[in-house]
């Protein structure tokens, strides 16, 4: 992989700020020409740098609101109660985020549901059937103080 250039840093910097930004607005604020913009665009997402495009939505407005960061210690630490846990994970709709994470439990999820009726459904009926599962702690959001989703500053 090549190493980012202080064009390249610029280019992510504008992408992370608005991704609906043209190559040739891209450009303008780089002082660059589109063609050279455009071509260090494709080549890092050839390379993984830039991931995906996303649309950032509002939870609230969808009523999807109610956030809830759970901590999951699974009975066993094995590969295979891992990998159990990591596909089942994987299509969990009100899982938004899912890290492997160090300390007194395994799993830190970050959840979004409608209501504590609804959680309360999660946890029982979903993540209570998962035969891996030794320990479920919930942390309820209680206000939003900071989201930021840019990696470069």
């Amino acid at each position: 992989m090549n190493t980012l250039d202080s064009t390249d840093l610029a280019i992510l910097r504008a992408m992370q700020s608005n991704a609906r930004l043209t190559t040739k607005e891209i450009a303008t604020m780089v002082h660059l020409s589109s063609t050279p913009v455009f071509e260090r665009i494709k080549r890092m997402e050839r390379e993984g740098i830039i991931k995906q495009y996303v649309t950032i939505l509002d939870a609230e407005k969808l009523n999807r609101g109610f956030t809830v960061f759970t901590s999951v210690k699974l009975r066993h630490c094995t590969m295979e109660a891992a990998q159990d846990f990591i596909h089942r994970v994987e299509g969990l709709r009100e899982v938004t985020e899912c890290y492997n994470v160090s300390g007194t439990t395994d799993y830190l999820l970050k959840v979004h549901c409608s209501t504590m009726k609804d959680y309360q459904r999660f946890v029982l009926e979903v993540l209570g059937t998962c035969e891996s599962v030794g320990h479920i702690e919930s942390a309820f959001v209680m206000e939003e103080i900071k989201r930021e989703y840019s990696v470069i500053p």
